[in-house]
């Protein structure tokens, strides 16, 4: 599709809940250019990313979808280096695609889990806008 935004659903890896993120279309293309293993000639803006990442001799460990406020969803880049954690604040939309780039886990807030999947299956429409190492925070839930 060409509309400015797009939407992809997150669904509990072993669970059954599941809910809509709505993203924009360049994180769209982004994410549907790593999942067919297509590169570009010279690198995008999450490309880019990921190169500072490394080049710092950094990993993206993990991304939390970690607060839900007025209808926009919140997110963190979890990064690792030399056992140290960095949180960075980010856009759900571009932690996903990195993610996604990166093969990193996303992981899910149980508190934003309950907010938009109620009755425990999908979720209704909603706007985007730890301690040991890879292990989800408290109350987190893995995500595909």
């Amino acid at each position: 599709e060409t509309n400015d935004e797009q939407v992809i659903v997150l669904k509990e890896v072993g669970g059954s809940r599941a809910f809509p993120i709505v993203i924009g279309i360049w994180e769209a293309v982004a994410i549907d250019r790593n999942i067919k293993g297509k590169k570009t000639p010279r690198p995008m803006t999450h490309d880019l990313i990921e190169n500072v990442i490394g080049g710092l001799d950094t990993r993206l460990d993990r991304v939390v979808v970690t607060d839900l406020k007025d209808r926009t969803f919140y997110a963190q880049l979890v990064l690792k280096r030399n056992g140290k954690t960095v949180e960075i604040d980010s856009r759900p939309s571009d932690s996903i695609a990195l993610a996604v780039q990166m093969k990193a886990p996303i992981y899910v807030h149980e508190s934003v889990l309950e907010e938009v999947t109620p009755a425990g299956g999908l979720g209704g429409s909603t706007d985007a806008g730890p301690e040991e190492e890879g292990d989800p925070g408290p109350g987190d839930s893995q995500k595909e």
